[in-house]
């Protein structure tokens, strides 16, 4: 049964059981939060999304306080407004005055709240935190305790979402701190490195380590895609800058996963730019005929990949040169029928089609075996499936999933 409320003189509805928080913004209007995020428990911690109720003593936060009948709610009453500002003053106080290098400038919820209030950084000579800036060896999460504003997102996120429970909060007062485990190193907290504290951070106490110093929101161009790993078809946003992908970030509208991703989706991006990954179809001379690739060599729309080049690719990508000899001196490197030629995907497809249609004319379907991947989508392990058993006419098809 919907409920009937007024917000800052609207009328509004909303159903039985929410919060004055997700009425307002069911209805449009806004009300400041830091540690409220619509996928977590409320807590209240941070106070910003105090309001007036009539006939409440005091202001009320709006994320825990339910929606009742006939309650007439104020989100910008002077007393709402003076607490939000004294709420963002009181954080300063202990906040590293850095947004001009903070690696999350633009992207912070504090920082949009301060502009948003017209609050001035305090001068302050009390006590401040100290923290050792990123004290976790970890390869994946950056830690600044200095920025952490103690509203516990993280820590719900760990438990409420990957079940996981590795953050939580040591001592009380001033000296209340955030740490893994019992105060220990992430991965001795039993951390799965998933990143899903980082995503949900307002600030920049956590960050992705491997993004560090290259690029904030404003220089980087966001690309929806497909995780590659397995057949899930979790979503999210490639960060772009230069034409390399400096950071993974999670997508709140993702249908499947959210704002959820494991340690691989998440990280395990810089498989892109690696200078071993295969970016063209190899074919060797021998399935090829020797004319056309002379020609195609000879004019640059095919090239060669060399003996030389094999060797330097598999030692080290960091040595300029294996054996002395430029790219150049090997593409001048004499044919052989086993020579892998860089041909454009047309071809190579030609090639394969070719090949299955000679082998299953000879041997018939069951000369063929296919393994199929957990890196592929359902879609596309359809589309094999019935490759497979109708073109191929073999049901000599397996998952490597299942082994």
């Amino acid at each position: 049964m919907p409920i009937h409320l007024t917000i800052n003189g609207k009328h509004v509805t909303a159903p039985e059981g929410a919060t004055i928080l997700e009425a307002a913004r069911a209805n449009g209007i806004d009300i400041p939060t830091l540690c409220h995020h619509p996928d977590l428990s409320n807590i209240g911690a941070c106070r910003m999304c105090v309001v007036s109720v009539e006939k409440a003593r005091g202001v009320q936060t709006a994320c825990t306080t339910p929606a009742a009948e006939g309650m007439v709610v104020n989100t910008m009453s002077p007393e709402a407004i003076e607490t939000r500002k004294f709420v963002l003053e009181m954080l300063l106080t202990d906040h590293p005055n850095d947004c001009m290098t903070c690696e999350v400038n633009g992207d912070c919820e504090l920082q949009d709240l301060v502009y948003d209030y017209n609050v001035k950084w305090p001068e302050h000579n009390g006590k401040r935190h100290q923290y050792e800036i990123d004290p976790d060896p970890n390869p994946f999460i950056f830690i600044d305790r200095n920025k952490c504003i103690l509203c516990a997102r993280c820590i719900r996120a760990c438990d409420e979402i990957q079940n996981r429970s590795v953050w939580n909060f040591a001592n009380r007062g001033f000296e209340t701190k955030l740490v893994a485990g019992a105060d220990q190193l992430l991965l001795d907290a039993y951390c799965e490195s998933c990143g899903q504290c980082v995503a949900y951070c307002p600030v920049g106490a956590l960050f992705d380590k491997m993004s560090l110093g290259k690029g904030r929101i404003m220089q980087v161009k966001k690309v929806r895609t497909t995780c590659s790993y397995c057949g899930v078809g979790c979503n999210f946003d490639l960060n772009i800058r230069n034409g390399q992908i400096v950071r993974v970030t999670s997508a709140p509208d993702a249908p499947v996963n959210g704002m959820a991703l494991c340690v691989k989706g998440r990280y395990g991006y810089d498989y892109v730019h690696h200078p071993d990954r295969l970016t063209r179809p190899m074919v060797r001379a021998k399935w090829l005929d020797a004319d056309t690739v002379a020609e195609q060599v000879k004019s640059g729309q095919w090239a060669l990949f060399t003996e030389a080049q094999q060797r330097r690719a598999s030692l080290s990508y960091r040595r300029t040169s294996g054996n002395g000899k430029s790219p150049a001196q090997d593409s001048q490197s004499e044919i052989t029928p086993d020579t892998f030629v860089k041909t454009d995907w047309d071809t190579a497809l030609d090639v394969v089609a070719r090949k299955f249609t000679q082998v299953k004319k000879d041997h018939g379907g069951d000369a063929f075996a296919l393994l199929a991947s957990a890196k592929c989508t359902n879609e596309e392990n359809f589309i094999f499936n019935k490759f497979t058993r109708q073109m191929l006419a073999t049901h000599s098809i397996d998952h490597c999933a299942r082994l």
